[in-house]
């Protein structure tokens, strides 16, 4: 390899590979199990091409052992996918929110298959994950991914040792924000749900013999929908200011 590259310039650009290999596996968008994992790779690896000129020279030297060398790669491999870990938590809150008005309009078994996830998820819970990938895309904020991993050479430089309590703590608000954040979403429906169910319940008391679940859950369904494609528009704009504000922390 000396013919071509030096030890130092191998060694440097497998630590920066190892780091956005990481990342762009994870990240929303990109690292999507529908997108081959060949191509997600070859991406990590123009991408480390890419940083190499800039963030080259602050690698430290090769290790004299093989162990010393396997803690760094492994250490750069942990603190991408602590980053990306981050930015696919955060999809969660979509899923929340469609799960939550799933339950609410009757619609809970209509499961079909997620392509953002491994499970089948409710039909209006995929929905919005992918609605979550397209804000993503045609606002530009993956455009904040990229800054997002030159950052985290600023924030987790090589000589710093990985802050998991940080990263847990993190961790931990960020799952419980998307799942705050997903109930507030559907709250429309939410709310509506709970006034529909009283009606209907004081008109079951009110006529006993009257059909009312034949009536109701015909009503529940149309209606419950209806609320949620008028409030789709104040869903995605909310839920890409709050992720926006999440990639800020690491861009």
């Amino acid at each position: 390899m000396e013919h071509y590259a030096t030890a130092q310039q191998v060694y440097a650009a497998g630590l920066i590979f190892a780091r956005l290999s990481a990342i762009v596996m994870l990240i929303p968008g990109i690292g999507e199990t529908f997108v081959p994992v060949r191509v997600r790779l070859a991406l990590a690896l123009l991408l480390a091409l890419v940083l190499f000129p800039v963030v080259g020279p602050a690698v430290p030297a090769v290790p004299a052992d093989g162990g010393s060398l396997g803690l760094a790669v492994i250490k750069e491999s942990a603190i991408g996918l602590m980053i990306g870990a981050i930015l696919r938590l955060f999809m969660a809150s979509l899923a929340a929110t469609g799960e939550i008005i799933s339950i609410q309009t009757t619609l809970g078994f209509a499961q079909t298959a997620n392509p953002t996830q491994a499970a089948p998820s409710t039909t209006i819970g995929t929905f919005l994950g992918l609605l979550g990938i397209v804000l993503i895309m045609t606002t530009n904020l993956h455009h904040m991914f990229l800054s997002a991993i030159v950052r985290s050479y600023t924030i987790f430089p090589f000589s710093r040792a990985i802050p998991l309590g940080d990263a847990n703590l993190l961790a931990i608000q960020t799952v419980a924000k998307s799942f705050a954040l997903g109930l507030q979403l559907a709250a429309p429906v939410v709310a509506f749900s709970l006034i529909f169910n009283v009606a209907t319940g004081l008109v079951g008391r009110v006529m006993p013999q009257f059909q009312i679940f034949f009536v109701a859950s015909p009503l529940m369904v149309i209606l419950g929908l209806s609320i949620f494609a008028l409030s789709l528009g104040v869903i995605g704009m909310v839920w890409i200011d709050h992720y926006r504000d999440l990639i800020a922390l690491f861009a």
